[in-house]
């Protein structure tokens, strides 16, 4: 099986839980990650958006990664984030997730010193292609990077041997409809935006990176497996309120909010600048959560 092939389907960008000291919790994320491979979960994504990555010391990251890849590393697909503002970090972060025994990696356009123009970030990412010891997904998430990718740089970086992918967050369907027609059929393309999966599945995208699947990993396995069929509807419904109950409040606080709803972390604390949901929209998430489960 190609390494495309694997990370077809869902793959999860796991939250980092914190403890009462704000300190990383290592016997939370055990269960996260326990939780998210019994619920059917086809890949895991430690260090990106969801997981805090820039909240965390490079230090905690290496540590994120190691344990992620100790846990669950024989059983599903390890993506690493990578993501940094130069070329060298980036490839600093690189070196050190192949030596833990990632199996790709994602990597974010310079979200400080942002290209000056689309020839900016495929320099940077061809150069950081042409060294990575692994195989690559770019990461479009402009409202964290100031700015897209554009399809003409996904086009061109997609003919590199090493960038197998694309993860978008952009909330903008025409852009990913856009870039799955300028590109390989063998170059993954993975929905991030969780209210917009079940229509790019039917499009075909070839799965999903979605925040949500860390509080309900069963519904996201079970959408990508009857995406064709009203189950998948009824399924993505039920998601798409939950997304919208999320939103106002950020995706990795929110998402610690639903999981300690369900019991699987004891507390939803998030680092600065990040705030955790306040009780009525607390009320709001664990409604929705339930909506899901029941769907």
């Amino acid at each position: 099986m190609t390494l495309q092939q694997e990370l077809a389907g869902i793959t999860c960008p796991v939250v980092t839980p914190f403890d009462d000291a704000n300190q990383i919790d290592e016997d939370a994320l055990e269960t996260v990650l326990d939780d998210l491979v019994s619920g059917g979960i086809d890949a895991v994504f430690p260090n990106g958006t969801t997981g805090e990555f820039a909240s965390l010391s490079p230090d905690e990251r290496r540590r994120v990664l190691e344990f992620t890849v100790e846990q669950v590393g024989g059983d599903v697909p390890v993506v690493a984030g990578a993501g940094a503002t130069s070329v060298a970090e980036t490839l600093e972060y690189l070196e050190e997730a192949a030596d833990l025994g990632a199996d790709a990696a994602v990597v974010v356009p310079p979200y400080f010193h942002a290209a000056n123009a689309p020839a900016g970030n495929e320099r940077f990412f061809e150069t950081v292609a042409d060294e990575s010891p692994l195989p690559l997904l770019l990461y479009n998430i402009p409202a964290c990077t100031g700015g897209e990718i554009a399809v003409e740089t996904v086009e061109a970086v997609a003919e590199h041997d090493n960038v197998v992918g694309l993860k978008d967050s952009s909330g903008d369907l025409e852009y990913f409809l856009a870039a799955m027609r300028a590109t390989p059929d063998e170059f993954l393309l993975l929905q991030g935006y969780d209210a917009l999966l079940l229509p790019s599945l039917r499009m075909g995208a070839d799965g999903g990176v979605n925040a949500l699947s860390n509080a309900v990993p069963e519904a996201y396995s079970e959408l990508y497996e009857t995406a064709e069929t009203e189950r998948g509807a009824t399924l993505q419904d039920a998601i798409a309120d939950l997304f919208e109950a999320c939103g106002a409040y950020g995706f990795a606080p929110a998402t610690k909010a639903a999981l300690e709803h369900r019991d699987v972390i004891p507390t939803d604390a998030v680092r600065p600048p990040l705030v955790t949901v306040p009780d009525d929209g607390c009320a709001a998430i664990e409604d929705a959560v339930e909506g899901v489960l029941e769907a």
